[in-house]
């Protein structure tokens, strides 16, 4: 039987009972007006819930309407007014405002998935208290407050002698990442071979939302896929040896991976092919192409650079037959801006602007949609390690700030150059040649995962590294 000993006050009836203690707000209850402060807590718990769900159905509202539709009308009555003299600036803001508008929503809705989870283990292990959901609710009106200013973004004008210029202001200027300068191997971590476990000469990678790597193993000819956190990978293409029967490649140095379709199309260089892997069954899309680089579009076009008739083409899907269209280079080998010189890998923005590692002519060349000449948009100083120079750029891609990322294979390290800039950035590398964790040696790929952690082919050192970014 309890004693007197055992009883103390409850906070919400006031008698002398045997109590329980809250840790959110520190007060003792009876067993009966624990369970209604419980109720209480499971029904604040609920309203929030619905505040985040209400806040996520004004996020995916915002998303399918157009992006700061006021702002562009402005834009492009000024364009108007300006007639071809602007039109450049013109595109610039666009791209501008839908960039920082796609980027504060993404940050937003990183921030709401997370909040949804611990919401979900709250709900799941019904343990929380008033503190717990004091942070859900503090972490619920910053991010509100964050949403609330995109609509902060204005425009400043600035008078010249002829015409009104404008230029973006941005409520939140974008946050560049890092990352941290010693890497995780996550594949081939023993050595050059052709063991499941090993790689020899990895030329490019592509990382999928769930952080699978697929890699074109380029000497062991084949691609493999390691899966996250694996110890080997699998093959999913090639594999039978080096040659050219149908089920054979010949150290493919890209792939394109179409995981929904369950599909590859691999750039077969040295049996001058394009061909595509199907559920184990092959299909020759392009012959008789020196290809290296491949991309592919929004619109499902197909683009390959062939690094012997210096251009880069694109076709149409199920027009292969056909000798597409030209839309970089094809004006023989030279280092004039109409021209390449052995062009690598290419990457495709969202307005089917080419970007074109430039091998020979050590530069990175943005060819914007119906170009007739190309834009120096990294290197362009000649060959060389110093920070406006690239030597043997091997890769590139562009995130979606529009900044440049660029495998400088020569000089061991990873660039990032803004678009304008005279000068590039070292991220990752860049320690000399060698195998430690800080180093690279000739890095010929690169991919980034959801998270925005960096992984590079580290070609010579037979190893995938992952550099995890710096929160």
């Amino acid at each position: 039987m309890a004693t007197a000993k055992n009883k103390t006050i409850c906070f919400k009836c006031n008698e002398d009972k045997i109590t329980y203690p809250c840790e959110g707000c520190s007060q003792r209850f009876c067993l009966l007006d624990l369970t209604e402060h419980r109720q209480i807590l499971t029904s604040e718990l609920h309203h929030i819930t619905n505040e985040y769900n209400e806040f996520k159905q004004t996020i995916n509202e915002q998303k399918q309407n157009s992006q700061n539709g006021s702002l562009i009308e402005q834009i492009n009555q000024w364009e108007i007014e300006s007639i071809e003299k602007v039109q450049q600036k013109a595109q610039e803001c666009r791209e501008i405002i839908i960039k920082s508008s796609q980027i504060c929503i993404k940050d937003i809705e990183t921030k709401l998935n997370n909040l949804r989870e611990q919401i979900k283990q709250m709900q799941k292990q019904n343990e929380f208290n008033e503190i717990d959901l004091n942070y859900l609710r503090n972490q619920l009106i910053e991010t509100t407050q964050e949403f609330n200013n995109l609509s902060k973004i204005s425009i400043k004008k600035e008078s010249q002698s002829f015409i009104h210029d404008i230029s973006i202001i941005l409520s939140k200027k974008p946050k560049f990442n890092k990352w941290k300068q010693n890497a995780i191997t996550v594949a081939g971590r023993n050595g050059e071979g052709q063991q499941l476990n090993q790689l020899s000469h990895p030329a490019e990678i592509f990382v999928d939302e769930k952080k699978n790597i697929f890699i074109a193993d380029s000497d062991n000819h084949r691609i493999v896929e390691w899966k996250c956190n694996a110890n080997e990978g699998q093959i999913i293409a090639g594999g039978n040896g080096q040659g050219n029967r149908m089920n054979q490649l010949d150290r493919p140095p890209n792939m394109i991976v179409d995981q929904q379709n369950q599909s590859i199309i691999i750039a077969d260089r040295y049996n001058r092919r394009v061909i595509q892997w199907s559920n184990q069954k092959q299909q020759i899309l392009i012959d008789n192409t020196d290809c290296c680089g491949l991309a592919m579009d929004k619109n499902g076009f197909l683009y390959v650079s062939d690094h012997k008739k210096n251009e880069v083409r694109r076709w149409k899907v199920g027009e292969y037959n056909n000798e597409g269209i030209i839309v970089a280079g094809g004006n023989g080998q030279g280092n004039q801006l109409n021209q390449l010189n052995s062009p690598g890998l290419i990457f495709v923005d969202e307005n089917q602007s080419v970007y074109v590692a430039d091998w020979c002519n050590h530069r990175v060349v943005k060819w914007r949609k119906d170009a007739k000449e190309g834009q120096i948009v990294a290197g362009e100083n000649g060959q060389g390690e110093n920070l406006n120079q690239l030597t043997y750029p091997e890769a590139v891609t562009v995130d979606r700030l529009g900044q440049i990322y660029v495998a400088d294979c020569a000089n061991h390290r990873i660039m990032r150059w803004c678009e304008g800039k005279e000068e590039g950035e070292i991220v990752v590398g860049g320690n000399g040649q060698g195998n430690q964790s800080n180093q690279l040696n000739g890095p010929c790929g690169l991919s980034f995962d959801a998270e925005g952690n960096l992984y590079v082919a580290d070609y010579l050192n037979n190893r995938i590294q992952k550099f995890e970014i710096e929160l």
